[in-house]
């Protein structure tokens, strides 16, 4: 949608670039003219170049750390499977809710809007994993053995509930949507100016035409890859699938 919208905009500017050529004096485009055009628009071409490399570098960084908490809570959420099955039956009941969780994790997303919902019968997540830990407090541990498997798989559990409220608070931050609108302006007005300067014919506007659709498309991978849970490019949910196969295995 966003890369979509970014090519109408830099096709529309060209366009308008060219109805204005059509427009001017001979003199306002002489060759002195579109040196001097040239020298101001490399200014706002290299402060593209760097706002639209940043982007990208921000883009990726969010994606990376997104996947890289998708493996890390698909290990959180084994590992405190296998401390509450070495704890003993007791804890049938817990390690059927933390299933439970990833199941539901898996059928509605990764993501702050959809995790804390209700939805039917089916509480938040943040409502799961609390019934997970309390059910691990109730547990009566009998020698020295349980009870510091309950401490681990308490502290495990803690640590599953902060993975999901880093989530909720994060999930909002996105793009920085004042910066990426500076950097359609700039780029808008650069495309204006290749309008501006160039001769209307066909193989000049497929190039300008080409070159709008790949900075749309660069806009598309960032959005893309800031929303890592949602869209084309999103996180796998491989982690949690293996997770999943070996959750309640004695």
């Amino acid at each position: 949608m966003l890369g979509g919208l970014v090519f109408v905009f830099l096709s529309a500017a060209t366009a308008t670039g060219m109805i204005v050529r059509g427009r001017l004096p001979d003199h306002h485009l002489s060759s002195e003219s579109k040196d001097a055009i040239r020298l101001a628009t490399a200014v706002v071409g290299t402060l593209s170049a760097l706002a639209l490399g940043l982007l990208i570098a921000s883009a990726k960084s969010t994606y990376d750390n997104a996947e890289v908490e998708m493996r890390t809570a698909a290990a959180r959420v084994l590992l405190l499977d296998r401390v509450m099955a070495q704890y003993g039956p007791e804890t049938d009941k817990a390690r059927h809710l933390l299933r439970e969780l990833i199941q539901k994790r898996l059928s509605r997303g990764w993501s702050a809007e959809t995790t804390d919902d209700a939805s039917g019968s089916a509480l938040g997540e943040y409502q799961d994993i609390e019934a997970v830990q309390g059910d691990l407090r109730s547990l009566s541990p009998r020698d020295s053995v349980q009870r510091s498997l309950q401490t681990r798989a308490l502290d495990v559990s803690g640590m599953v509930a902060e993975t999901h409220w880093l989530l909720v608070e994060s999930g909002k931050e996105g793009l920085p949507w004042a910066f990426l609108a500076v950097l359609v302006c700039w780029l808008s007005l650069l495309f204006a100016t290749f309008g501006l300067q160039a001769p209307a014919n066909p193989t000049v506007l497929s190039i300008l035409l080409v070159c709008a659709l790949s900075v749309a498309g660069a806009i598309f991978l960032i959005s893309d890859m800031a929303n890592p849970y949602v869209g084309l490019i999103r996180v796998s949910d491989a982690p949690l699938q293996s997770a999943i196969e070996r959750l309640g295995k004695p």
